[in-house]
C-alpha cells in the first residue's frame, strides 16, 4: 500500500516539475546546498529540463561557497540564503537579459540545509526560498522559509525537501496572487509529520498587499507549524533563532484588549527574574494567542481582529 500511495504522490510532484519544464517563458538557477540537488533532480528525472534549467549548483565545500557568495557567521542560515538568491539573480541578469529578457522570465530557487548526518547529531532543518519575475523585465519578487525536517533518515529528508521545493516553484508561479492556496499548497503530497514550515516572509513587487503575519498564520491553520512568532515591530521572525539561549517569559491571553493588568503581569515577572538572576539581558518577553482563542467568537479568524490585537501587543 505504501508503494502505492507514493508512487502517486511522485507522480504529482513530477507533473508539476514538468509543467514548468514545458513552459518556454520561464528560465532559472538551482543552487542548493547541503542535501543534495534534490530539487533540481526532480526536473532534470522528468524530462525537457532544457528549458527550464540555466545552471545547476551546489557548493558544498565551505571555501567555495564562500568564495562564490561571501562570508557569514552561519552556513544554514537566512543570511547565507540571501546571498545566495542575490548572487545567482544578478548573474543571471548579466548573461542572459540581453538575449532572452524580453520573453523569459527569470527564477532562482535556492536552499542551504543541514540534513541528517551520519551520527544523527545535528538539527536537522534549513532555509529555502525562490526569487522569480512575474512577467518579462518585472522587478524580481521573493519568497524565504524556514523548514524543520522530521524524517528519521537522510534520504528521506531529501525527498521531502525535493518535493517542497517543487511544491514552493509551482506555488510562486501559479498561485502568488492567492496566497491562502499557495501557502496550503505546499503540504502537497507531503504528509504533515514530514516537513514543519514555521517561517514564511514575501517581499518585492507583488501584484496585491501582502502581509507576512496572515500568511505566518495560515502556516498555522494548515498544519504546518504549531507556532509562530512576531516581532514588536510587526516583522516575522524565526523562532529557533529568537529562542536561542533565551530564557522566556510567556504570557498566554486573548488580549482583546490588552489591559493594564496584562502590563503589569509582564513587568512584575520581570522584576522577579531581574531579583533571582541580576540581569534580563537573556530575557525574552512573548505574548501568546491561541488559535482556539482566535476562533472563540467565530468559525473563522477575523483577521482585521487578529491583526489589531497583534498591532496592539
Amino acid at each position: 500500500m505504501n508503494r502505492v500511495v507514493r508512487t502517486e504522490q511522485l507522480k504529482s510532484t513530477d507533473r508539476k516539475a514538468l509543467k514548468l519544464n514545458l513552459d518556454p517563458t520561464k528560465y532559472g538557477t538551482f543552487a542548493e546546498i547541503g542535501a543534495g540537488q534534490e530539487v533540481a533532480r526532480h526536473f532534470f528525472k522528468v524530462g525537457g529540463a532544457a528549458g527550464t534549467i540555466a545552471n545547476s549548483i551546489s557548493a558544498y565545500d565551505m571555501q567555495f561557497s564562500d568564495a562564490i557568495y561571501g562570508k557569514c557567521n552561519r552556513y544554514v542560515s537566512k543570511d547565507r540564503l540571501q546571498k545566495m538568491l542575490d548572487h545567482e539573480y544578478r548573474l543571471l541578469e548579466q548573461r542572459l537579459s540581453e538575449s532572452r529578457g524580453k520573453n523569459t522570465s527569470f527564477f532562482v530557487y535556492a536552499n542551504t540545509v543541514s540534513a541528517r548526518n551520519y551520527q544523527g547529531t545535528n538539527d536537522c532543518h534549513g532555509w529555502m526560498g525562490i526569487r522569480w519575475q512575474l512577467f518579462p523585465k518585472s522587478s524580481p519578487v521573493t519568497i524565504i522559509m524556514h523548514v524543520r525536517m522530521g524524517d528519521k533518515s537522510n534520504d528521506l529528508q531529501q525527498d521531502a525537501l525535493g518535493i517542497l521545493g517543487v511544491n514552493l516553484i509551482h506555488a510562486a508561479f501559479n498561485l502568488h496572487q492567492e496566497p491562502e492556496k499557495l501557502i496550503e499548497s505546499l503540504a502537497d503530497n507531503l504528509e504533515r509529520k514530514r516537513i514543519e514550515v514555521d517561517m514564511i516572509q514575501f517581499s518585492g513587487g507583488f501584484p496585491q498587499v501582502i502581509d507576512n503575519r496572515i500568511l505566518s498564520l495560515l502556516l498555522v491553520q494548515y498544519g504546518l507549524t504549531k507556532a509562530v512568532v512576531f516581532g514588536d515591530n510587526g516583522q516575522v521572525l524565526q523562532p529557533s533563532e529568537l529562542f536561542y539561549k533565551k530564557n522566556v517569559i510567556l504570557h498566554r491571553g486573548s488580549f482583546r484588549p490588552f489591559t493594564k493588568v496584562n502590563l503589569d503581569m509582564v513587568e512584575n515577572a520581570t522584576a522577579a527574574f531581574k531579583k533571582d538572576h541580576g540581569s534580563n539581558e537573556s530575557l525574552v518577553t512573548v505574548m501568546e494567542i491561541t488559535m482556539k482563542n482566535l476562533l472563540l467568537h467565530n468559525k473563522d479568524i477575523d483577521l482585521d481582529d487578529f491583526l489589531f490585537r497583534v498591532d496592539t501587543i
